[in-house]
C-alpha cells in the first residue's frame, strides 16, 4: 500500500447499526430489508471518494463471547438481541465489501475495536499515519500523532487536541473516564451519578483513574460516598474500557492492501438489493436495462400534420407509444390540452403544442388536426399504449369523441401493484427515484411555484417539450423496468394483467358516463339541514349555558372541561384537553348533553358541506351528471376510493345521509339498481380460515352474527336481543381483524375481563379462524407479505419492528390484508365482468357507481329483471370460494331505493 496516502480503519460494526437505525425501513420489492446495506455501502463509497488513493479495511464484531465476557459475565448483558431485519443483512454487506475490493476483518472472540486498536498501533509503530473512521467514543483512546478519528455521519475529526477539548481529557485517559461514568449500553458499572463533568474533573484534578482512588477519602458529599463504594469494581471496568492495542492477529498491516473490485459480483449484488444508481455507475445490469435509467432525450418539436404522421407511424410500427398530456386544470372534464407528449423508444419524444397562447407563440397544430390525425393510432388495440395514469388519458381523449384501446402499461398501477405500501406515492417523480435512480422534470422548476406558477399554455414551447418530453421518456424507460420486475414477481403480474389493467379501462367509462344528480332535490336538503342546525345552535346554548363559537376548540375545552367540569380522557400530542370525536362519544355515552349536541351539529355540518351544498357545484353543465375519478393506486389492500367529489363516505345510517343517497337518481325511463355483496369479509374469512363452523353455517344460511351471539352470550338462537346481535356483529369483524380484548371492551362497552371472556368463546365455536391468524402471523414474519386469494401482496416492513406496538400494528394488518384485499380484488373482478356484460348486450345498462362492495347502476326500466339476474350472477361468479357468495339486488327511482 502506497505510504504517502493513509490507512483507513472503519469500525464496520458502528456503521452497521448507525445505518440501520438511521435509515428508513428500505425494502426490495420482495421485502427484503436494505437499509443496513444501503446506508453502510454508502458510506463507504463516500469514504472512498474523501481519501481517494488510501487503502480502506472494515472491522466488524465477530459473532459469540469476547474475552471481556470472560472477565465480566454481565458484559453487555442488557442489549436485546439483534433484529431479524437487521441479522439478514450482515452477509450481503459482507460480501459486497469483498466485491469492492476493501480487506475484511473478523477475528473470532475479539471486538472490532480491538483488532482496530492493534491495527492502528502497528501503524503508528512504523510511523504510518492511520485515520479511524467511526461514531465510538471509546476509540478516542487510540489517538496519537499518527492516529486521528473521523465521523462521516457528522463530518468531524478528531486529533489529539479534539479529543481533549471534546471530553475534558486527553486520549490517554480516555479508558479512565469511561471507567468512572460506566456504560449502561454495554453494562459496564461506573459509578453512580458520576457523568462526563465529574469524570473529568476528577482526572484532571489528581490525573488519573488510580489517583483518582487514592484520593477518594477527600470527595465529600453524595458522590464521594458512591466513589468510595465503587472501589473495588472501578479496575475491572477499566479493564473492560480499555482497547487491547498488543493482540496476535492472523492479519497484519500487509495483509490490508486493497484487492481489484469485482464489478461483476457488485453488478449481481445491485441488481439483487435493487441499488440502481450504483447499478448505473457500473454500467447497468446488461442488455434489458441498458441505458434505461439515462435522462438523456432527444426531444422534437412536432408542428406539421406531415410531421405528426411520421412519428405516428414509426408508433405503428413499432406497435408501442407512450403518451402524456400536458393540460390547463386538473379536472378531466372541465381540463384543456396544451401539448401532447409521444414516445415510441427510449431516448427519443416528440411534442405537439396545440394550446399555447402566450405573445409570441408559434405555430401550432390546432387541436381538432390532432386528433384527426392521431385518431387512427389512438384506437388501434394493437399498438400497446404506455403512460403515469393512463386512465386520465383515456378520460381526456373520451371528451373528444377517441375511444383510447391499447391501454397496456401504466406505470402508475405496475409500480402500485409491485409494492403498494413500500411507495406510498406513485407520481412519476416517486417511481422514477425508486426503479430509475433518476430525477422526474419538476414542472415548477420552469413554471414557478404558488400563486405565481405559470399555467401550462403561457409557458414557452421550447421549455414545455423538454418538460413533456422527457416525462414521456421516463414512462417508456420505466415500463421496460416494471414488466419485467412484474414477472419475476409472478402472482403480481396476473394481478396487474387480470384486475388492476383491465378494471382501467372500466373505471374510465364509469367515470365518463357519471352519475345523475338532483340539483333540486339537495337545495332543499340543504335549507332543511341549515335549519336543524341553527336549532342544535339554540340547544348548544342552553346546554353549556351561554352561546360560544362552535368552530373554537379553546373554548370548547374551556366549556366541557373547565366550567362543566366533565373528565378528560385524552390529550393531544401538544398537551391539549382532546375534543375529538372519539372522546366526545364517550363522554355522550356517560349522559353528558352537550358532547352529543356537538357531535351531531359536527355531523350535519359536514353533510351539509361536504355534498349538500357541495355536490351541486360539481355537476357538469354539459352532462349534468357527477363525474368522481376513483383512485386504483392508494389504499395498501386494493381498494379502491374515489375523489372531486368522494361518494364512498356518504353517511347511510341516519336519514339525513340517505336523503344524500336520495338525490342520485334515473334518467326518465330508467331505474337504479344496486347489486351488493352480503358479509362478503366474512365470507371470506370462512374461505380463508377453512374453520368447519364458519363453513357450516354459511352453507346452512345461519345468521352468522345471531349464531355468534348465541354462543358468546349463552342464550338459545331464538332469545337473542337486538343488542346481543349487535355487539355480536362487532365481535365477529372486530376478531377478524385482529382486535385486542381492550379495544373489543370499548367497542361493546364492556370491562376487559368480560371481553376477554366473549374472545375465548368467540375462537372456542371457531377454532380454524384463531388457527388461521397464528398461520398468517407466522408467514408474514417469514417472507414479509401476506396475499389475497388472487395474489394481490401487501408487504409488512414493520412485521419485525423492534417496537412491540408497531409490530402489533403490523399484525393486524397482515390478517387484515388478506381478507378486505380479497374482497377489493372480487369487487374489480365483478366489476370486469359486469362492465363486458353491459358493453356486449342489446340492454341499456351502464355502471355509475362502484361503493365498497356495492355496484350502482342505470338501467331501463323494462330491462330490469333481466339486468338484475345478469349483475347478479357475474358477481358470485367473480371468485370461487368455499362459501356461496351471496348478492343482494335492490331496484328503485334513486340509489337510496335501491339500496
Amino acid at each position: 500500500m502506497a505510504a504517502d496516502n493513509p490507512l483507513l480503519l472503519v469500525d464496520g460494526s458502528s456503521y452497521l447499526f448507525r445505518a440501520f437505525h438511521a435509515l428508513p425501513d428500505l425494502r426490495t420489492v420482495g421485502g427484503f430489508p436494505t437499509g443496513a446495506i444501503r446506508g453502510v455501502v454508502g458510506m463507504l463509497k463516500k469514504l472512498q471518494a474523501d481519501f481517494a488513493g488510501s487503502p480502506v479495511a472494515v472491522v466488524f464484531d465477530a459473532p459469540g463471547p469476547t474475552f471481556r465476557n470472560a472477565l465480566y459475565a454481565e458484559y453487555k448483558a442488557n442489549r436485546p438481541p439483534m433484529a431479524d431485519d437487521l441479522r439478514v443483512q450482515i452477509e450481503p454487506i459482507f460480501d459486497i465489501v469483498r466485491a469492492m475490493g476493501m480487506p475484511l476483518v473478523t477475528v473470532p472472540e475479539v471486538e472490532a475495536d480491538d483488532v482496530i486498536g492493534t491495527l492502528a498501533a502497528a501503524a503508528a509503530a512504523a510511523r504510518r499515519r492511520t485515520i479511524i473512521s467511526t461514531s465510538d467514543k471509546d476509540l478516542a483512546q487510540l489517538v496519537s500523532a499518527h492516529v486521528t478519528l473521523v465521523n462521516t455521519m457528522t463530518e468531524t475529526t478528531l486529533d489529539e487536541a479534539g479529543v481533549q477539548a471534546k471530553f475534558g481529557v486527553p486520549p490517554a485517559l480516555i479508558a479512565d473516564y469511561l471507567a468512572l461514568m460506566g456504560d449502561a449500553t454495554d453494562n459496564i458499572p461506573g459509578v453512580p451519578k458520576v457523568g462526563p463533568k465529574t469524570a473529568a474533573k476528577w482526572l484532571a484534578q489528581y490525573g488519573s483513574l488510580d489517583a483518582v482512588m487514592a484520593h477518594a477519602h477527600e470527595v465529600k458529599g453524595k458522590v464521594g460516598e458512591n466513589l468510595r463504594a465503587s472501589l473495588d469494581q472501578l479496575p475491572l471496568s477499566r479493564r473492560l474500557t480499555t482497547i487491547r492495542c498488543d493482540l496476535a492477529l492472523p492479519v497484519g498491516l500487509a495483509d490490508l492492501a486493497p484487492a481489484p473490485a469485482d464489478t461483476d459480483a457488485l453488478r449481481t449484488y445491485f441488481e439483487r438489493y435493487e441499488f440502481k444508481p450504483w447499478l448505473d455507475e457500473l454500467g447497468g445490469g446488461g442488455e434489458a436495462t441498458e441505458n434505461l435509467a439515462s435522462t438523456s432525450c432527444e426531444v422534437r418539436i412536432v408542428a406539421t400534420a406531415e410531421a405528426l404522421r411520421a412519428v405516428l407511424r414509426q408508433a405503428a410500427e413499432a406497435k408501442r407509444l407512450t403518451l402524456r398530456l400536458e393540460t390547463v386544470g386538473s379536472r378531466f372534464m372541465a381540463a384543456e390540452v396544451v401539448g401532447v407528449a409521444l414516445a415510441a423508444s427510449p431516448g427519443e419524444a416528440a411534442y405537439v403544442p396545440v394550446g399555447h397562447d402566450y405573445v409570441g407563440a408559434p405555430p401550432q397544430l390546432p387541436w381538432s388536426d390532432f386528433l384527426a390525425i392521431a385518431k387512427p393510432v389512438l384506437e388501434c388495440p394493437e399498438v400497446a399504449k404506455t403512460g403515469q395514469d393512463l386512465k386520465t388519458i383515456r378520460n381526456m381523449f373520451w371528451r373528444h369523441d377517441i375511444d383510447l384501446a391499447g391501454l397496456a402499461n401504466d406505470t402508475m398501477l405496475q409500480s402500485y401493484v409491485l409494492d403498494s405500501v413500500g411507495a406510498r406515492r406513485h407520481q412519476l417523480d416517486d417511481v422514477a427515484a425508486k426503479y430509475l435512480g433518476v430525477q422526474a422534470p419538476d414542472f415548477a422548476a420552469i413554471a414557478g411555484k404558488g400563486s405565481k406558477q405559470l399555467p401550462a399554455n403561457a409557458l414557452a414551447v421550447e421549455d414545455m417539450a423538454q418538460h413533456a418530453g422527457q416525462c414521456a421518456d421516463i414512462a417508456s424507460r420505466l415500463c421496460a423496468v416494471l414488466r419485467p420486475k412484474l414477472d419475476a414477481a409472478g402472482a403480481p403480474a396476473a394481478v396487474y394483467d387480470d384486475i388492476d389493467r383491465p378494471l382501467l379501462g372500466v373505471l374510465s367509462r364509469m367515470e365518463c358516463r357519471g352519475a345523475l344528480v338532483d340539483r333540486v332535490l339537495l337545495k332543499a336538503h340543504s335549507v332543511e339541514l341549515g335549519e336543524r342546525l341553527a336549532s342544535l345552535a339554540v340547544d348548544i346554548a342552553a346546554a353549556a349555558g351561554h352561546e360560544f363559537n362552535l368552530g373554537s376548540t379553546k373554548q370548547l375545552q374551556e366549556i366541557l372541561y373547565d366550567e362543566l367540569g366533565l373528565p378528560v380522557l385524552k390529550k393531544t400530542q401538544k398537551g391539549q384537553r382532546s375534543t375529538e370525536e372519539s372522546v366526545l362519544l364517550e363522554l355522550a355515552d356517560r349522559g353528558h348533553e352537550l358532547p352529543h349536541l356537538i357531535l351531531e351539529h359536527r355531523s350535519l355540518s359536514k353533510l351539509k358541506s361536504t355534498y349538500a351544498d357541495a355536490l351541486p357545484t360539481q355537476i357538469d353543465a354539459r352532462t349534468g351528471r357527477i363525474h368522481t375519478s376513483y383512485n386504483q393506486a392508494v389504499a395498501a389492500t386494493g381498494r379502491l376510493s374515489s375523489a372531486d367529489p368522494n361518494l364512498q363516505n356518504i353517511p347511510i345510517r341516519t336519514p339525513e345521509g340517505r336523503r344524500i343517497r336520495q338525490a342520485f337518481v334515473a334518467p326518465p325511463g330508467k331505474k337504479i339498481v344496486a347489486a351488493d355483496y352480503s358479509q362478503i369479509e366474512l365470507r371470506i374469512m370462512a374461505h380463508l380460515s377453512e374453520d368447519a363452523g364458519l363453513l357450516r353455517a354459511f352453507a346452512a344460511g345461519d345468521d352468522i352474527h345471531r349464531a355468534t351471539a348465541a354462543d358468546v352470550f349463552e342464550v338459545d338462537p331464538d332469545e337473542v336481543s337486538d343488542e346481543q346481535r349487535r355487539s355480536a356483529k362487532a365481535i365477529n369483524f372486530g376478531l377478524i381483524y385482529g382486535m385486542s380484548a381492550f379495544g373489543l371492551a370499548k367497542q361493546i362497552g364492556v370491562s376487559r375481563h368480560v371481553a376477554r371472556r366473549y374472545m375465548e368463546r368467540y375462537f372456542a365455536r371457531y377454532p380454524g379462524v384463531r388457527e388461521y391468524m397464528e398461520r398468517v402471523r407466522t408467514g408474514a414474519r417469514a417472507q414479509g407479505f401476506v396475499e389475497t386469494a388472487f395474489g394481490r401482496r401487501l408487504y409488512l416492513p414493520e412485521i419485525a419492528a423492534r417496537s412491540g406496538a408497531r409490530r402489533q400494528a403490523a399484525e393486524r394488518a397482515a390478517i387484515n390484508a388478506p381478507m378486505q384485499g380479497t374482497a377489493a380484488d372480487i369487487i374489480k373482478r365483478a366489476m370486469i365482468a359486469v362492465d363486458e356484460f353491459a358493453s356486449r348486450t342489446s340492454m341499456d345498462v351502464a355502471m355509475v357507481l362502484q361503493v365498497h362492495d356495492e355496484l350502482v347502476l342505470e338501467a331501463a326500466a323494462e330491462d330490469v329483471p333481466a339486468v338484475a339476474a345478469e349483475i347478479r350472477r357475474r358477481m358470485q361468479g367473480a371468485a370461487e370460494l368455499a362459501v356461496e357468495l351471496v348478492v343482494d339486488v335492490g331496484v328503485g327511482d334513486n340509489w337510496d331505493e335501491a339500496h
